[in-house]
């Protein structure tokens, strides 16, 4: 098991499956694009265990508070990894994180979105340290993400080859 996810284990934190579209939606991309050493990383919503779109869903602001968007952040990063894991196979491949971008589902007048996007930071820095970890980021207001989930990642990491 790698150091990873020895700390994933550890944590008491399970990657989840692939992501089921909901019925009757294609998604025409890959999760994740290797490119060279660069993992290129597709927007990723929150996930369960099983794969699942993760509740609850909604509008941070309005139907959801700041602590459950940032629960949702977090999800999104086991996401993330998980699709990291069966691209590369190892999460210890990676050596660096460069570039997180964060969307949050925001109601009006919301602004604190880099609070809610910090649960994704803050696990990737757990998980990797403040070297590997360390990351640009943008964290942003979005007036509707698909299917109602309140935060959506994207982001890029380089490997090992």
């Amino acid at each position: 098991m790698s150091k990873v996810e020895s700390k994933l284990a550890a944590m008491g934190l399970v990657l989840p499956a692939r992501m089921q579209a909901p019925p009757g939606v294609v998604l025409p991309f890959q999760p994740v694009r290797l490119v060279g050493s660069r993992a290129l990383i597709s927007g990723h919503g929150p996930q369960n265990a099983d794969g699942s779109i993760a509740t609850p869903l909604g509008k941070i602001g309005k139907d959801l508070t700041i602590d459950e968007g940032y629960v949702a952040a977090r999800l999104v990063m086991l996401s993330i990894l998980g699709s990291l894991h069966r691209a590369l196979g190892d999460l210890d491949r990676i050596t660096a994180w460069t570039k997180l971008l964060g969307m949050v589902n925001s109601a009006e007048g919301f602004n604190r979105q880099p609070s809610v996007i910090n649960g994704a930071s803050d696990l990737v820095l757990e998980l990797f340290g403040p070297e590997v970890g360390a990351h640009s980021r943008s964290a942003v207001g979005m007036a509707e993400l698909p299917w109602d989930i309140p935060v959506e990642i994207e982001g890029e990491v380089e490997f090992a080859r």
